[in-house]
């Protein structure tokens, strides 16, 4: 098996298997290290990253905040896999020449025009949208599916199906294309 594609990117099944390991990996070494199993999951580390910006200016209201006191706001090892990921990502892109800076991507660009200000706007509106409903769920999709699927969750299959489902809807609506 390549490690790379044509277009040079890295291979999806190389990528797959090694999020599999990581996440089989981060299983055991949690159990190991904290006495409790421990998935994957992002959506409560970016709910931590905002415990720690409120801190800066309410200290008080986090600290007497029934979420913040129940998650604590630390920096744990999935708030360093999230810092990885962003890290990695950037290393990856570069390593194979495929990262540019892009304001407005060439597929936004096509269906909404070159404005900054519309892309930015859309980005944290659909941000707040993703983020509102990972707390629904109780979890996003990245803890329903590789962490749900691997304990064969009926609410991680149905998790799954909402997500990719509604996901293919709104893409459809969004890009839909011009007569």
């Amino acid at each position: 098996m390549q490690s790379k594609t044509n277009n040079g990117g890295w291979s999806p099944y190389l990528a797959g298997a090694l999020l599999g390991l990581l996440a089989v990996l981060s299983v055991y070494a949690t159990t190991q290290l904290m006495g409790k199993s421990t998935y994957l999951g992002a959506s409560t580390t970016f709910v931590r990253a905002a415990g720690f910006i409120e801190q800066m200016f309410v200290a008080e209201h986090v600290a007497t905040n029934e979420y913040f006191v129940k998650t604590r706001v630390v920096v744990d090892w999935q708030f360093m896999l999230v810092t990885g990921i962003f890290l990695g990502a950037l290393i990856s892109s570069v390593s194979d020449r495929s990262f540019r800076l892009e304001a407005v991507p060439p597929t936004w660009q096509k269906r909404f025009g070159p404005s900054t200000v519309k892309r930015a706007l859309g980005a944290f509106g659909g941000g707040i949208v993703a983020m509102v409903g990972a707390r629904m769920a109780d979890g996003c999709p990245s803890g329903h599916g590789l962490s749900g699927m691997m304990q064969l969750s009926v609410s991680a299959f149905v998790s799954l199906v909402m997500f990719f489902s509604i996901g293919v809807v709104v893409a459809a609506f969004v890009y839909k294309r011009r007569s």
